[in-house]
């Protein structure tokens, strides 16, 4: 969380790959991205005009948070991960708590996928997921630890910190300072952390991403069809994005 040698957390994914390669190559975020596949969004709050484009992202619509104060909270904490600057928009501009909200409502949340019974030992790190809670329920748990980190610390809640009180709360997750029931305070940072990276990249029909602006930032070309008239060409081909809506 530090930006200690004047490198900030945009400059570490503006230099390197893990965005563009290892999550959307697959990776995390075949882990991740499970809801709604047809690309066809919930009801409406806004999305623009309040209509949807199916090839450039869902509509904004909770279904996992129903408490404004802990929807705000995650936008803020992601916003703090990936904020944005000069380069575009931040979590909240690429609509990442929307994202996170819709996997926590689906398969992701659940943990559907995978085998969550008995016994519940502490697993080494290489041992991959071991709680006994579901990520829905590490999630809700852990933004309502976070209003209560502000509270205890400075007195007002987390969605009206400064910028280095958000810091220091959110690096004692990290750290794995703060108390927590079934799991840990840096593994919930960790999920929260990888969450946010892949809402910023996926795909924009699983709710991030919003007009395809995070592929933009890594010129990453999407989900083009063929690279047959690029692909001997020597010089860098900035390609516009495509996403899967449009196949």
């Amino acid at each position: 969380m530090s930006t200690d040698n004047n490198v900030s957390r945009r400059d570490f994914l503006k230099t390197t790959g893990i965005a563009a390669g290892t999550l959307v190559g697959g990776g995390l975020i075949g882990g991740l991205v499970g809801y709604n596949m047809n690309g066809k969004g919930t009801s409406t709050l806004d999305h623009g005009n309040g209509t949807t484009n199916e090839a450039t992202g869902s509509p904004k619509a909770k279904m996992f948070f129903m408490n404004e104060r802990d929807f705000s909270v995650l936008s803020k904490a992601t916003e703090h991960i990936f904020p944005e600057d000069d380069l575009g928009p931040g979590a909240i501009g690429l609509d990442v708590p929307y994202f996170i909200d819709h996997q926590l409502a689906g398969q992701y949340g659940s943990n559907s996928k995978e085998y969550m019974h008995g016994p519940f030992g502490e697993g080494a790190p290489t041992q991959g997921y071991q709680s006994r809670l579901t990520r829905a329920e590490i999630f809700k748990q852990g933004i309502q630890k976070i209003e209560a980190e502000a509270q205890n610390r400075f007195k007002k809640s987390f969605n009206d910190l400064d910028g280095k009180q958000m810091d220091e709360i959110l690096t004692a997750f990290q750290k794995g300072e703060v108390q927590m029931s079934g799991v840990t305070s840096a593994f919930f940072f960790a999920l929260l952390r990888a969450a946010t990276l892949e809402g910023a990249y996926a795909d924009p029909m699983y709710g991030g991403n919003r007009n395809m602006d995070g592929w933009r930032m890594k010129s990453f070309p999407g989900h083009q069809m063929a690279f047959i008239t690029q692909i001997e060409d020597a010089k860098f081909q900035k390609i516009e994005p495509n996403p899967l809506g449009n196949h």
